[in-house]
């Protein structure tokens, strides 16, 4: 700012800033900056310009916190220890900024008996059209501030002048910002004058409530004369009327506004206010720098000087008017001039209401833009300072995709939708009851403040000796503690936690002859308590446990379970040692960081407290506050769901390094069953080895997940130079696991908003249970399972299909019937191998070899799953995403079979019922399904059919 001081003609005072007093107007300046502040600058102009107030939005910080250096140091200390978002952060380093000014402006405050030395600060722009949510932070930022020089700012929309007159009655400062039209006006001073009757009529003080109306100015002309020089150019016949309006229509919109305030106060109402001291709410002119440089650069403070108001005049203007500004007491000159410029813009239609209404909403969204703007610097500072405290996110993508990319995020902003999904918007999505499936956004922050019952439990676990923790689950209670437990290990003095995850009989008995039954601590889990699984699971190692201990094991068991479900009567029943209680607002595949995941990582001895602080750090990195393109849960989630829905790559490819291998198996079960639905769906493929570009469609986008410094596969540069987008995410350690776990939720959330659905809903696995059911119902009725006829029998194998299938497929042989199954692989297909058979080593390298062989012959993605594991999973997709899965579904003849106690069936039974089930609601959704029986030798069986299929697919 300079220090010239104009010697104004006429002026009784060397400064015509401070001569401004005499006229009776205060002037503030539209500007704050940290450095500017404890140089002494603010200071100065207090002292030696009759400074008097400060303002401050969204655009000011964004460009004292946003760029340059100078807040480094408070953001390292602030993120030396702490989780802090980029909202918070912000809001912290702001708050420290308005205090200081506040500070230095109090003795204004005090000369003036509160007229004058405010600072203000703006609510989140955000609220512009929210009531509830501004006046909610109208009261937090007043109370955390605590400054009595402080001014909030308001918008002057509709629906901030309600939180105006609220804010007044609760005593709080408010500036009323972006008004520029006369009845936005007589609206805020209505809200104004009624917060403080309702004060008064409570017995409360109002003597020491300020507020301004800031009147915007300049940008009124920007618009008007852009319309008059438009109709100018374009031989308008009032050619030469208009241009005499040119940069009038908003000094006369302002000397009209005057006009109304000083009526109010001339009225009996107003009068009965200031008998009880009230201060009159001054209109403020804001936007009073020149834009057009035809004009004086201090027309609009030298166009409106008058009694009872401020002007908030920018740095450069301030230092203008200091340098030429001329003084007099403009405002009340020439009213019925203005009055007739009105008149006059009104006859021309140059449609004053609809531009002012128009600039309300572009000053809103440019403040939204700016916060954004500032909110993303911040959000990269912070990710720069945390460094490898975070997992490292990126993105290579081609550079079509990469523009939709941009434009989504950029839409996504200005939608809000980041801070719609936190808000728990279900209009982010379909509208429908997506609100209710949302507090997996906020159980991190819970389960932190409650970590306590967490860790007593794991030093209770720890103190009985426990050698073993089998969990015993399906699908969402299951595949993370599956991760959690491969990826950390089994620590030191801890048992080992096991995780079982399906009906078959042998896997059953492998997994019963792991463990030592008398030293094992058995982990029910299940949300519903209704789930056959882990029902029948529970009933099975009920039983042995009790043999093992010749008593009652109760003390033995563990139950997750939702508050009032079925399980939780069982467990309460059975006396179990402990009954842990998830959320019944967070579905199975999103319930990773509640106590489904937490309960088995704290009884493996994982530090859960650390699990989650770490976690909390990405929670934050994705929350409202991070705008899309710095946010890496919705810059993943835009990337797939563009990907899907404009270029046909909606096979998500999952790559993992050592120590994170299983993590593919958890999020195939988190995107398909979330995405795969009304025939849209990303479908994830697993554990399928890469190899080079030719043996790829373009359906695809790679997912590579490191761990520490391990490499990227070499193969993945081959594939990103091909054109497909190869996304990254490298944790530094096993502890940002849980990071992992909130970026792919978050993404697979905002990917489900990109597809239009639902993802928080799972109606064909649903349909697979019923179907189960009716097969379990008949046979405990029976004692067998309803009759089927194979279509075709060869050797060691039985064929089967509905109707449509079988006349495509009905062939004399294995090999001819497999060669037209997987002859109606197209572009764009995928395979899916679905196994009923036990996952162990050899059957798992089995199944990877065959998948292998089938991708690089039909060019085509392969999915490798074993059942009934995977109905829980990716058997949603199938079923109910989009039409381009080819199936082979595998069952075999059990070798033993484990009776289920207390149930008119065998495991053996409901393993094939599960099978049936899923093949007929394939079949019913008119996919292209076989399904192919071994009997006799479960090897001689898998090694034949591996070489029957190998023949059909081969070319030439």
């Amino acid at each position: 700012m300079g220090d010239t001081i104009s010697k104004t003609p006429g002026a009784s005072v060397a400064n015509v800033l401070q001569g401004l007093a005499e006229y009776g107007q205060s002037p503030w300046l539209d500007f704050i900056q940290r450095s500017f502040t404890e140089a002494g600058s603010l200071k100065k102009l207090v002292d030696e310009d009759g400074l008097r107030g400060v303002t401050s939005n969204p655009a000011i910080f964004e460009k004292a916190i946003g760029k340059g250096t100078e807040y480094d140091p408070q953001i390292r200390s602030l993120l030396k220890d702490g989780a802090l978002s980029p909202g918070d952060l912000y809001e912290t380093l702001a708050i420290d900024d308005i205090r200081a000014a506040c500070a230095e402006l109090r003795p204004v405050f005090d000369k003036t008996n509160g007229l004058d030395g405010y600072v203000s600060l703006e609510v989140s722009p955000y609220l512009a059209f929210d009531t509830e949510g501004t006046i909610a932070e109208a009261r937090r930022l007043w109370k955390t501030v605590d400054r009595k020089n402080l001014m909030i700012k308001i918008p002057g929309t509709a629906e901030g002048a309600k939180a105006v007159r609220e804010a007044i009655a609760d005593g709080i400062n408010v500036n009323v910002t972006l008004l520029f039209s006369l009845d936005a006006y007589k609206a805020v001073l209505e809200a104004y004058i009624s917060g403080l009757e309702e004060r008064a009529a409570k017995g409360e003080e109002i003597s020491g409530i300020a507020s301004v109306a800031s009147f915007f100015v300049s940008r009124i002309d920007g618009k008007i004369d852009g319309e008059i020089d438009r109709r100018v150019a374009a031989g308008d016949k009032d050619a030469e009327t208009l241009k005499s309006l040119r940069g009038k229509v908003a000094i006369a919109n302002a000397k009209l506004a005057y006009q109304y305030y000083l009526d109010i106060k001339a009225t009996d109402r107003w009068k009965a206010l200031a008998a009880k001291s009230a201060q009159p709410q001054r209109l403020l002119w804001a936007s009073t720098g020149t834009k057009d440089k035809a004009y004086s650069d201090v027309l609009y403070v030298e166009e409106l000087i008058g009694p009872e108001t401020v002007n908030t005049i920018p740095p450069a203007t301030f230092d203008a008017f200091r340098d030429h500004g001329k003084l007099r007491a403009s405002l009340t000159e020439n009213v019925e001039d203005a009055r007739h410029v009105l008149s006059e813009a009104e006859r021309l239609s140059l449609d004053l209401a609809g531009v002012t209404d128009k600039l309300v909403k572009d000053g809103c969204a440019a403040f939204s833009a700016s916060f954004d703007t500032l909110l993303g610097a911040v959000a990269e500072k912070r990710e720069i300072v945390l460094g490898q405290r975070l997992l490292q996110f990126s993105a290579d993508l081609p550079a079509d995709l990469r523009d939709d990319v941009a434009a989504l995020e950029g839409a996504w902003n200005k939608d809000g939708k980041v801070r719609r999904v936190w808000e728990k918007d279900a209009t982010v999505w379909t509208g429908g009851p997506e609100g209710n499936w949302l507090n997996w956004l906020d159980i991190v922050q819970e389960r932190l403040k409650n970590v306590a019952e967490l860790e007593a439990f794991a030093r209770d676990v720890k103190s009985r000796g426990f050698s073993d923790v089998l969990l015993l689950g399906m699908g969402g209670s299951s595949l993370g503690p599956e991760v959690l437990g491969a990826t950390f290990g089994q620590a030191v003095g801890w048992p080992k936690l096991h995780v079982l995850d399906s009906t078959d009989p042998q896997q059953v008995k492998t997994f019963e002859k792991s463990v030592d039954l008398k030293k094992t601590l058995f982990i029910v889990a299940s949300k519903s308590g209704g789930t056959l699984e882990p029902n029948i699971l529970f009933a099975h190692f009920w039983d042995v446990a009790e043999k093992a201990l010749g008593k009652a094991p109760g003390e033995h068991f563990v139950a997750i379970t939702d508050p009032g479900s079925k399980m939780q009567s069982v467990a309460e029943e059975h006396k179990f040692g402990h009954i842990f209680y998830g959320d019944p607002k967070i579905g199975g595949r999103f319930s990773v960081l509640s106590n489904f995941g937490l309960v088995p990582a704290a009884a493996s001895g994982i530090d859960v407290q650390e699990f989650l602080t770490s976690t909390l750090l990405m929670v934050d990195s994705c929350g409202a506050s991070a705008p899309a393109q710095i946010n890496p849960g919705a810059q993943l989630g835009l990337i797939l769901g563009a990907a899907a829905t404009r270029y046909g790559r909606d096979k998500v490819t999952i790559q993992t390094s050592a120590g994170v291998e299983t993590v593919g198996a958890w999020l195939e079960q988190l995107i398909a069953e979330s995405t795969g639905k009304q025939g849209k769906g990303l479908i994830p493929i697993d554990e399928e080895t890469l190899t080079t570009p030719d043996h790829y469609g373009t359906d695809r986008v790679f997912v590579d997940i490191l761990l520490g410094d391990a490499k990227p596969d070499a193969r993945l540069a081959a594939l990103r130079e091909a054109g497909a987008p190869v996304v990254t995410l490298r944790l530094g350690d096993e502890v940002q696991l849980g990071q992992a776990f909130f970026v792919f939720e978050f993404a697979t959330a905002v990917a489900g908003s990109v597809l239009e659905i639902d993802p928080f809903d799972q109606p064909d696995v649903e349909f697979s249970k019923v179907e189960t059911r009716k097969l379990t119902s008949a046979y405990a009725e029976t004692g067998s399972l309803p009759p089927e006829t194979p279509f075709a029998k060869d050797g060691a194998f039985a064929f089967y299909a509905d109707a449509k299938n079988t006349e495509a497929l009905k062939k004399a042989d294995t090999v001819a019937i497999l060669k037209a199954h997987f002859d109606r692989v197209g572009a764009g297909d995928y395979v899916g191998l679905l196994a009923y058979i036990e996952r162990d080593k050899e059957t798992r390298a089995w199944l990877q070899a065959l998948r292998l062989d089938v991708r690089d012959a039909l060019k085509s993605a392969t999915a490798a799953e074993f059942g009934p594991r995977f109905l829980h999973s990716t058997g949603q997709a199938y079923k109910g995403g989009p039409d381009s899965g080819v199936f082979l579904q595998i069952t075999v003849d059990d070798a033993a079979d484990v009776p289920v106690p207390g149930y008119g069936f065998t495991f053996g039974v409901v393993k094939a019922a599960q099978a049936r089930g899923d093949f007929e609601v394939l079949s019913n959704r008119g996919r292209r399904a076989l399904r192919v029986h071994i009997s006799g030798s479960l090897e001689e069986g898998l090694k034949a059919l591996a070489a029957a299929l190998r023949t059909a697919i081969k070319k030439g």
